[in-house]
């Protein structure tokens, strides 16, 4: 037995002794929420002045989970939840184009064909990052480089299919959010996270980041692509490749010259990211940059 487990053990233990005497004294005093151990008390647990608290929480049940394993480097792959596979993309399209068939007038039917056919040839990205989130997988030991990404769907599912594909573990980093966090099913169990706070999320996807990747997406992948960007420029974390998929995408999306000509960053803050195409492409600039 490990000395974390055998830790595990005695704590165990020592709850339930502690049910155990409260279940002998029914009084009063013993069923006072007072009473209750702290962190038995989710009332209390939950206090803002708790706060530090949970942060510290989070920050360290993934860390600790993140030893035990041997996890010292990961790739971390971003991209839009909305990004269907090929399959469901087609499919997709197809119900739109029926649907609007039967009502030629309606607005609102025309605008989810456009929407289903810009869906399917975006696709093409799921399939991308399915293939690298293999390529990475097949080319590595465990210990040496693990894909990890936000834990949904779309081109975050992708990316832990592919390396669940190739048979080595995954990393999903999901928070609570109202819609599209539903943990995918091809990150390896025992690596699947979930968090309250984005910002412990975001320092977890970072930690041990040796390259980032950054398929289409909205706002959360912009928020992560400049959050990362803007650490390396400010020289908060070390410098590594970070890799835009799509080169029209960005170009319609982001007008990084634009920046440049404003004065509000430098010419040579454009050398912070390279555009890529294809999978193979990406792994041999991130192949090339950790020396495996």
């Amino acid at each position: 037995m490990s000395d974390r487990l055998r830790k595990k053990s005695l704590f165990s233990s020592a709850q339930e002794a502690a049910v155990s005497a409260r279940q002998r004294d029914d009084s009063p005093q013993c069923r006072s929420a007072s009473f209750q151990l702290a962190f038995q008390d989710p009332d209390f647990l939950l206090l803002d002045e708790l706060r530090p608290v949970r942060l510290q929480l989070e920050l360290l049940k993934p860390e600790l989970i993140l030893i035990e394993q041997h996890i010292e480097s990961t790739v971390v792959i971003f991209g839009s939840a909305r990004i269907p596979d090929p399959e469901t993309a087609e499919a997709a399209l197809v119900s739109a184009q029926a649907e609007h068939r039967k009502d030629k007038q309606n607005p609102d039917l025309a605008r989810r064909v456009d929407i289903a056919r810009r869906a399917l040839e975006n696709s093409r990205y799921y399939d991308e990052a399915r293939n690298l989130g293999n390529l990475i997988s097949s080319n590595t030991s465990k210990d040496k480089l693990v894909v990890i990404t936000g834990g949904g769907p779309g081109i975050m599912e992708a990316a832990n299919r592919g390396a669940h594909e190739a048979g080595m573990p995954s990393i999903g980093m999901n928070i609570v959010l109202p819609h599209e966090q539903r943990p995918n099913p091809y990150i390896t169990p025992d690596l699947n996270f979930r968090f309250h706070y984005f910002a412990v999320r975001k320092m977890h996807l970072l930690m041990r980041a040796k390259s980032l990747v950054v398929f289409p997406g909205g706002f959360g992948t912009l928020d992560e692509l400049f959050e990362t960007l803007t650490l390396i420029q400010t020289q908060k974390v070390q410098p590594m490749p970070v890799l835009l998929f799509g080169k029209d995408f960005w170009d319609r999306i982001v007008n990084f010259d634009a920046l440049v000509e404003e004065g509000t960053i430098s010419a040579e803050d454009l050398d912070l990211f390279t555009y890529v195409e294809t999978a193979e492409e990406a792994w041999e600039l991130i192949s090339e940059a950790v020396g495996t």
